[in-house]
C-alpha cells in the first residue's frame, strides 16, 4: 500500500503560472522560477484556456525539485477515475513533487459545459472522497448521488501519494473539506485573517493533523512602492460582490470595506481608489521587505504554502522582481 504523503512543511513559498502566459514561455517561466528559489508552481485550469494536467505534466517533466500544484480541477469535469488514473501516473513519473486542488468551479462555466449539480457541496464530498482512496490503491467506494467508481481498482499507483487540497470558501465547504481532503486551496486574496478563519472551519472536521493550506496573492514587488500597489489594485475588483460575505467577515475591517464598496460604482473604482493599507492586506505587494513581511505573516497565520500571482504585464519578466521577496532572501 503506498505510503500516504509527507506532513507539509511551513514556510513554502510558490509562484502561478498565469492562465495567458504564451506557450512558447511557459518552460522558461517554470525554470527560471526554479532557478531564482521558489519552491512551487501552481498551474491553472480555467474553462477556455489551457488543461490543467496537461500543463503539469511539462512542468514536472521541464523542471528538477520544483512541487507543482495543479489548482482547480472542477469535479464535475472529469470522471473521477479516469482523473485518479492520469494524477497517480503523474505522482509516479515525479514521487513527491504533486498537489492536486479540485474545486467546484465556477457556476457559469460548469453550466455551459453542462455539468453544474443541483448539489455542489455533495459532488466534491463524493468526488474528493473517491479520488483519494483511488490515489492510495483502495477500491473505490461504494456508488453515491454523482460519484460511481464501486470496486474500481488502480493497479498503478504512486509510492508516495500526492496531498489532495479543496478549493472552497465559506464555512459549510471548509468543513467538508476536513472530512475528505488533505487540507485548502485559498483561491482569493488570502489576508491572514482569512487564513485563520478557514483553519477553524476545517480544523471542525480535520481528518489530517497537519492540512495544507495553500493561498493564491496578487503580487508585485519593487522599489517604488506606490507603482507595486497600484499593479496589484486590479486583482482585487471582484472583492465585496455577492457571494463575498465569507471572505470579508474575518477581516478587521469588514464593515468598512463593504461600506466603501457600495458606494463606489463598480468594481474597477473601488479597486483603484481603496485605501492602501487594505490594499497591502489583500495582497503581496509593496518593496522586497513589504512584501516579504506579508509573506511571512500568512505563513504565521497557518498557511503551508503562499503562491504569488504575478500582477502586470509582463509575467515573465516580474519573475525577478518577485524572487526579492523570497523569505529566505536577505
Amino acid at each position: 500500500m503506498p505510503e500516504p504523503h509527507a506532513q507539509p512543511a511551513r514556510g513554502r513559498t510558490g509562484i502561478m503560472l498565469p492562465r495567458d502566459l504564451p506557450a512558447r514561455d511557459v518552460l522558461p517561466y517554470a525554470r527560471r522560477a526554479e532557478e531564482l528559489g521558489f519552491e512551487q508552481v501552481w498551474v491553472v485550469e480555467d474553462l477556455g484556456w489551457r488543461g490543467g494536467i496537461a500543463q503539469a505534466a511539462t512542468v514536472l517533466a521541464a523542471t528538477t525539485n520544483l512541487t507543482v500544484g495543479v489548482g482547480i480541477l472542477p469535479a464535475g469535469a472529469r470522471n473521477v477515475c479516469f482523473a485518479a488514473m492520469e494524477l497517480a501516473t503523474l505522482a509516479q513519473f515525479h514521487p513527491g513533487r504533486l498537489i492536486i486542488g479540485i474545486g467546484h468551479g465556477m457556476p457559469d462555466w460548469m453550466r455551459q459545459a453542462g455539468s453544474w449539480p443541483a448539489s455542489p457541496l455533495t459532488l466534491i464530498k463524493e468526488y474528493t472522497s473517491a479520488l483519494r482512496r483511488l490515489l492510495a490503491g483502495e477500491p473505490g467506494p461504494a456508488n453515491g448521488r454523482y460519484v460511481r467508481c464501486e470496486g474500481v481498482v488502480l493497479t498503478e499507483t504512486p509510492d508516495s501519494v500526492p496531498p489532495v487540497v479543496l478549493g472552497v470558501r465559506g464555512p459549510r465547504s471548509q468543513e467538508a473539506a476536513g472530512e475528505v481532503a488533505d487540507g485548502l486551496l485559498l483561491a482569493e486574496p488570502a489576508a491572514p485573517a482569512y487564513i485563520t478563519a478557514s483553519l477553524h472551519h476545517l480544523g471542525a472536521t480535520a481528518t489530517t493533523e497537519h492540512p495544507e493550506i495553500v493561498t493564491y496573492d496578487a503580487a508585485a514587488v519593487g522599489d517604488d512602492e506606490e507603482a507595486t500597489l497600484a499593479r496589484v489594485r486590479a486583482g482585487l475588483e471582484a472583492i465585496g460582490e455577492p457571494g463575498w460575505a465569507a471572505h470579508l467577515d474575518p477581516l478587521p475591517f469588514a464593515a468598512e470595506l463593504r461600506a466603501y464598496r457600495a458606494a463606489c460604482s463598480d468594481g474597477r473604482e473601488f479597486a483603484r481608489t481603496m485605501p492602501a493599507a487594505w490594499v497591502r492586506e489583500l495582497s503581496i505587494a509593496g518593496t522586497p521587505d513589504q512584501a516579504r513581511a506579508a509573506i511571512t505573516a500568512r505563513h504565521a497565520a497557518g498557511a503551508t504554502s503562499v503562491v504569488l500571482a504575478p500582477a502586470g504585464p509582463d509575467a515573465l519578466a516580474s519573475l525577478n522582481s518577485l524572487a526579492r521577496a523570497l523569505p529566505h532572501r536577505p
